[in-house]
């Protein structure tokens, strides 16, 4: 297996170098035999990774390549346009701050800056997390398609981390569309007792939300009725890391004290 990894690897990289090329083309660059050469093209065309022109039937880089560039490019831009951002808002706040990305159905912590007071909440980069019952996850969620929602609801389920947490579909679908009407998110005590975290999500240049910013806090310290107010803070953060990914939108992401 892995030297068949290796070979396809040195097959994209050929296409790369030398443009279009037919099968025995390839082979004779790399000294691999024909049938070895015709698996990998074709596991490769069924992944999108390549593509064959049907009229001289040789082969070249496919729009695979082209989307996971891009989502490789924009996983790094964007920890490092956020981090002055996450500082900002740490320096603003004196509460936690992290960066997510979504991860496959999932958010991974991806970047931190903790609050300097003793009672906190504490970075977890890292760590994979569930959508629907965080606030960074939310505020993905809520602008992915319907079609990923009810795949994400169908995969996962949502099971119940907290008395609060939303575990019925019609509820969240709700709760989603709250989101998108005021431009955060709110996790309300819903995946940690005691802790309440508010989320705002990033945009890239094609205007996909792929990423989230949020603050975090012991519920002790953030009252329900203060939320609104400090969630400003964090979707003026998100706008500001988006439009430095290239995000041209004519109008900011909505945010509203309340609906």
């Amino acid at each position: 297996m892995v030297r068949t990894v290796r070979k396809s690897i040195q097959i994209l990289n050929t296409l790369a170098a030398d443009g279009d090329l037919s099968a025995t083309d390839i082979g004779r660059k790399l000294g691999l035999p024909k049938s070895s050469v015709h698996n990998i093209l074709t596991t490769l065309l069924a992944e999108r990774m390549i593509e064959r022109n049907p009229d001289t039937g040789r082969y070249h880089l496919g729009v695979k390549l082209i989307e996971l560039g891009h989502k490789a490019h924009t996983s790094i831009d964007v920890g490092q346009v956020a981090r002055s951002e996450l500082v900002r808002l740490n320096q603003l706040t004196d509460e936690t701050v992290h960066l997510t990305l979504l991860d496959d159905e999932q958010i991974l912590y991806a970047d931190c800056v903790e609050s300097s007071k003793r009672l906190r909440t504490y970075s977890v980069i890292g760590v994979l997390a569930p959508l629907h019952c965080t606030s960074v996850g939310k505020a993905i969620l809520a602008f992915q398609s319907e079609q990923f929602i009810d795949r994400y609801i169908d995969h996962h389920g949502l099971p119940r981390f907290t008395e609060n947490t939303i575990t019925d579909a019609e509820t969240l679908h709700i709760e989603l569309e709250r989101i998108r009407l005021l431009g955060y998110a709110v996790d309300n005590m819903e995946h940690e007792d005691h802790i309440r975290c508010m989320g705002a999500p990033i945009r890239n240049a094609r205007g996909q939300v792929f990423a989230s910013i949020s603050v975090s806090a012991p519920a002790a310290r953030i009252p329900i009725d203060d939320m609104p107010a400090l969630a400003g803070d964090v979707v003026s953060a998100a706008n500001t890391i988006s439009q430095r990914l290239g995000w041209l939108a004519s109008e900011t992401e909505p945010y509203h004290a309340s609906i």
